[in-house]
């Protein structure tokens, strides 16, 4: 175990190793990590508390190992780590377990078991391709989880694979423990028509014994040429409150992304929530009012510096309306200079 280690220390490093001194699991393993972060300015908000705070954080931190143990058994793990985020703590960044899974290769389909990536917005997050910039609406809005613990399989049926499907049954409590007896069944089906065209239909249900029971529906559809791509999103989530008064949280979004150059593009989003969030202001990087139906808007360059490197200097806008009785809160702006290398 001891010179395994060092192996594999040494890969990480750069250093040179015979291939024939590395232990055979290692030859079998890939490693690889994601970073992103920002430079950012907090130029207005709705919080007169973080208005003009400006620094720089880490918003992810990935380190993943891939095996292959053969017989069509694969395995995942993989860490996690970012800055908190709330404005408020100061604690260090600390890693979690972020994926822990068996896959199991079968004919037509893939078998998952452990702690693996849910249906809920995979497909949106691929077609979007900005996760570096900003997350997907649902995860944004904390609709969902883009974890859970359970089984779950993948497949596709037809010529070239047209219908594909995306099932789990988890602990709904996503990269953390279970404290009750409720599950959380999922399902995502998408019928990709043509390599540029995709359109998704997903659906959850979660039991929360001792709260409200949840359930989630989404329509999502992309189109995509060599340069460019457009999405649409619509969802609903609806938490149940009691007889007659189950909350509704509704939400639109679309992107576009448009290379300008070989290594320029532009990309935009606008994200539309016909309620108030109750969880807005838990919002890491970006907190919401939760008093008031919000707008987001969001604008950036990217530029490859490098295979393996980006500079995407964005703004993203938040106006508020309809707060009720409330008065409608200021609107938000934030400046960011991300930074996105991978290896």
């Amino acid at each position: 175990m001891k010179r395994a280690l060092i192996a594999l220390t040494l890969l990480l490093v750069g250093g040179q190793v015979l291939a024939e001194e590395l232990p055979d699991w290692i030859k079998r393993s890939t490693i690889k990590g994601i970073v992103f972060g920002d430079a950012y300015w907090v130029a207005a908000n709705h919080d007169t508390a973080i208005e003009d705070e400006n620094g720089f954080w880490f918003r992810r931190i990935y380190l993943t190992l891939d095996s292959d143990l053969g017989d069509g058994w694969g395995l995942r793990l993989r860490l996690e780590a970012s800055s908190p985020g709330d404005f408020v703590s100061s604690d260090k960044i600390e890693p979690f377990i972020k994926d822990a899974y068996l896959k199991k290769k079968l004919k037509g389909t893939e078998l998952y078991l452990g702690l693996a990536s849910s249906p809920t917005w995979g497909l949106i997050e691929k077609s979007w391709g900005y996760r570096a910039v900003e997350k997907t609406p649902m995860d944004l809005q904390k609709l969902g989880s883009s974890r859970d613990f359970g089984v779950a399989v993948k497949g596709g049926f037809g010529e070239n694979r047209k219908i594909r499907y995306h099932a789990m049954l988890g602990n709904g409590s996503g990269t953390k423990g279970e404290t009750n007896e409720g599950k959380k069944a999922m399902l995502s089906v998408s019928f990709h028509p043509t390599k540029k065209c995709l359109i998704e239909a997903y659906g959850d249900f979660e039991n929360r014994p001792g709260e409200t029971n949840r359930s989630t529906y989404h329509l999502f559809g992309a189109y995509s040429t060599e340069k460019n791509r457009f999405g649409v999103q619509l969802a609903r989530q609806t938490r149940e409150t009691g007889p007659g008064a189950d909350l509704d949280l509704d939400l639109a979004s679309a992107y576009a992304v448009f290379q300008l150059r070989d290594n320029m593009s532009l990309l935009a989003r606008v994200d539309r929530m016909f309620d108030p969030n109750p969880d807005g202001a838990s919002i890491s990087y970006i907190p919401f009012d939760p008093t008031a139906e919000s707008t987001l808007l969001l604008v950036g360059l990217d530029f490859a510096i490098g295979k393996r490197v980006n500079l995407i200097p964005n703004v993203e806008a938040v106006s508020y309306s309809d707060a009720g009785a409330l008065p409608t809160p200021d609107n938000d702006l934030i400046a960011r200079f991300t930074v996105f290398a991978r290896f």
